[in-house]
C-alpha cells in the first residue's frame, strides 16, 4: 500500500513543472496559462529508501522492488471555486480521491510567469484554496444535515452519528477553521473519514522557490512556515525547476548537480518522506535471494495486518512472523547471522510491526 497525494494550487505555481518531475514523465502540460491541467494527471513513483538497497545487497537479492507511491495532479482552483468557477466542481471531485493534499505555493519572483492574482503572497494564496474547501464542505454538510431530518425523527443511530459529526465540522468551519481541527474520538474514526470532507484531507504546503533559493529557501518560504507550524501542517522547501532538470539526468549527474545546488539530496526524496509523516505511515521490508521488497502499512499496524498487505490469505491464516530489526539484519550481515546472534524473534498476533522491521511471514493455507 502506498498513498495518493493531491498536488493542488493556484494556476501558474508550478504545479504540472513539479509533477512532471517526481513522475519523470510530460504527460502534464506546463504551460504559462490557467487551466492547462484539465483532466487530474496520475503518476506512480518509488518511494526512495536507501534501506533497501542494503539490505538486497547483503542478501544478494536479484530483484529489487521499492513500495510505490501516487501522485496526482489536479487542475488549478481559482476564487469562487466552491461555486463552480474555473474547473471548480471537477477540481473539488478530484480531491476527495486522496489521502493528503500537497499544496504548490508561489515562494518565486519572476515577472514573465503571470500569478493569477497579480501578485506573489504565497500565505494568501493557501488562505484563496482554504477557504474554497471549506466553502465547499460547508454547501455540503448543509445539504446531508438536511437529508438526515427524516431518520433523526426516526431515532436513527447511524444518522444521529453522522449529524453529530457533521454538527462539530460545521462548527469548525463557520468558526473559519478547517474540519480536521476537530477531535474525533476513536469509535467515531471510521464514520468520521467516511464524511469525506475536503477540509479533513493533511496538507503538506509546497514552497516552490527559485533554483537560487533551493538550498535555503526565502523570505516567502519562511512566512509559509510560520503559518504550516500555527496550523499543525507540514512544509518542505522544493524548486521544481531543479527537480525537472534533475529528472532528465543520470544518477551520478544529478548527484553532481545536487552538490552544486547546495543540496543534499532531490526534493522528491523530502516531500515523500513528509508525506509519510503527514500521513503516520511506514516501511517493512520482506529480504530474500529473489527478490528485497519494501511494503507500506500505516503505524500501529499489527502483524497479521501487514502480512495482509502481501496477501489477504497471509492475514486470515497468519501464524507468526519471524522478525529482525534492520539494524540488526546490517549489523549480523543477513538472517542467518542475525539467527546466530538471537537476533531474530518470533512475534505473534499482537505484535505491533516497527518502522524498518525485516519480516518473514509463516501462514496456514
Amino acid at each position: 500500500m502506498g498513498f495518493k497525494m493531491g498536488i493542488v494550487g493556484l494556476p501558474n505555481v508550478g504545479k504540472s513543472t513539479l509533477f512532471n518531475a517526481l513522475t519523470r514523465t510530460a504527460a502534464a502540460q506546463a504551460a504559462n496559462f490557467p487551466f492547462c491541467t484539465i483532466e487530474p494527471n496520475v503518476g506512480e513513483v518509488a518511494v526512495p529508501d536507501a534501506r533497501l538497497d542494503k539490505l538486497a545487497a547483503i542478501a544478494t537479492s536479484k530483484q529489487i522492488i521499492p513500495t510505490r507511491m501516487t501522485f496526482v495532479d489536479i487542475a488549478g482552483l481559482v476564487k469562487g471555486a466552491s461555486k463552480g468557477e474555473g474547473l471548480g466542481n471537477q477540481f473539488l471531485a478530484n480531491i476527495r480521491e486522496v489521502d493528503a493534499i500537497a499544496h504548490v505555493l508561489r515562494c518565486f519572483e519572476d515577472g514573465d510567469v503571470t500569478h493569477v492574482e497579480g501578485r506573489v503572497d504565497p500565505v494568501a494564496d493557501a488562505e484563496t484554496i482554504e477557504t474554497e474547501l471549506m466553502l465547499a464542505d460547508l454547501e455540503s454538510i448543509e445539504k446531508r444535515r438536511a437529508n438526515l431530518v427524516r431518520k433523526l425523527k426516526g431515532n436513527d443511530k447511524e444518522a444521529q452519528q453522522q449529524d453529530r459529526l457533521l454538527a462539530a465540522a460545521q462548527a469548525a468551519i463557520e468558526d473559519g477553521k478547517p474540519a480536521r481541527v476537530v477531535e474525533v474520538d476513536a469509535e467515531d474514526a471510521k464514520a468520521w473519514r467516511m464524511l469525506q470532507l475536503l477540509t479533513t484531507k493533511p496538507v503538506l504546503y509546497v514552497c516552490n522557490v527559485s533554483e537560487e533559493e533551493a538550498a535555503a529557501g526565502n523570505a516567502h518560504s519562511e512566512a509559509v512556515a510560520e503559518m504550516a507550524a500555527a496550523q499543525g501542517n507540514a512544509h518542505v522547501i522544493i524548486s521544481a525547476r531543479i527537480e525537472e532538470e534533475i529528472s532528465q539526468l543520470e544518477d551520478e549527474e544529478a548527484e553532481m548537480f545536487l552538490g552544486e545546488m547546495g543540496l543534499d539530496e532531490p526534493g522528491l526524496d523530502r516531500l515523500i518522506r513528509a508525506g509519510y509523516q503527514l500521513l503516520h505511515l511506514e516501511t517493512y521490508f520482506t529480504v530474500g535471494p529473489k527478490e528485497a521488497r519494501a511494503w507500506t502499512i500505516r503505524q500501529g499496524t499489527m502483524a497479521p495486518q501487514a502480512a495482509g498487505v502481501i496477501h489477504g490469505d497471509f492475514e486470515k491464516g497468519f501464524i507468526r512472523a519471524e522478525t529482525i530489526a534492520y539494524d540488526d539484519y546490517v549489523a549480523c550481515n543477513g538472517e542467518q547471522g542475525a539467527k546466530e546472534a538471537g537476533k531474530m524473534r518470533a512475534e505473534g498476533k499482537s505484535y505491533t510491526v516497527k518502522d524498518g522491521d525485516v519480516l518473514h511471514f509463516l501462514f496456514n493455507n
